[in-house]
């Protein structure tokens, strides 16, 4: 249906899906929720995703882009480079044209492809002075999706990702919600008919920012979050180290009912044995 029976995620952990948590400790995101939406409950439908938290463009170009050229799908979606960029120094032409490579690489060998862009983070305490950098890198995105065919997630212009609620405690991940409405907004953009609609307004908020609220709020995220971030980065180390993707490999997307109506919570492992089993 809609001319797709098979779809490679291929980023980092965006795509990966943290923070959409499923009973097994794996994560489900918006690249599974678009499987889910293209498949409309086919088992003949495939589906892999390569993305790992952590993941630097480079790794993703060396390590996934290949198995994605190699099994040829009829939809690759990529976003990588958000890591590169919010690194001090970081030279955000050069990530960009890094990017572009890799794209030109998909559309040559015939796939199409679906990238995104960075939402606006105006509305982050905190995480606002990023702005201008991915202000820069969406603008060459823009440039290479033009120049090379693909389609473009606008995440920038989604107004219900300027809210809170969309964000994980983290700044850097989307919650459920989030990720819920970048799938509609993603099948939106592949002309992919769904039934709700990503534009929806969030509920009233019942609880207010004040500014001593938002200050204790920053430094409990500091604490938590970007101090652990900087000691990673200083050692050169990823969230992602020692961890394999969640579906490595091409195989029939299991409807997700059908694995919570079992009533227990299977291992990454276990799962992907039922996928790949799945008729």
């Amino acid at each position: 249906m809609y001319g797709f029976d098979s779809y490679v995620a291929i980023g980092d952990s965006f795509t990966e899906g943290l923070n959409d948590d499923l009973p097994d400790g794996t994560f489900r995101g918006w690249a599974d929720r678009l499987a889910e939406i293209l498949a409309e409950g086919r088992h003949d439908f495939q589906y892999a995703n390569l993305a790992l938290r952590g993941k630097m463009l480079d790794e993703i170009l060396e390590e996934q882009l290949p198995i994605a050229l190699a099994v040829k799908p009829d939809l690759v979606t990529l976003c990588a480079g958000g890591n590169d960029i919010i690194v001090p120094g970081a030279d955000v032409d050069a990530v960009a044209a890094r990017l572009e490579a890799g794209v030109a690489k998909l559309r040559e060998a015939g796939i199409p492809v679906l990238i995104f862009n960075g939402p606006d983070t105006k509305y982050l305490s905190v995480m606002h002075v990023l702005r201008g950098k991915v202000g820069i890198y969406n603008a060459h995105l823009w440039a290479i999706a033009d120049r090379h065919g693909a389609k473009m997630v606008d995440m920038w212009a989604m107004a219900p990702l300027h809210d809170r609620r969309a964000w994980s405690d983290d700044r850097l991940h989307f919650t459920p919600e989030a990720h819920r409405r970048i799938a509609l907004r993603a099948a939106e953009v592949l002309g992919v008919p769904v039934a709700d609609d990503w534009r929806e307004p969030w509920p009233a908020s019942e609880q207010p920012s004040t500014w001593i609220t938002s200050r204790r709020s920053d430094l409990e995220w500091t604490k938590a979050h970007l101090l652990p971030w900087i000691r990673r980065q200083l050692k050169g180390e990823s969230m992602g180290d020692g961890l394999s993707p969640k579906r490595p490999e091409l195989a029939p997307l299991l409807p997700l009912e059908q694995i919570e109506s079992t009533g227990v919570s299977l291992p990454a492992k276990d799962l992907r044995e039922i996928h790949h089993h799945a008729s």
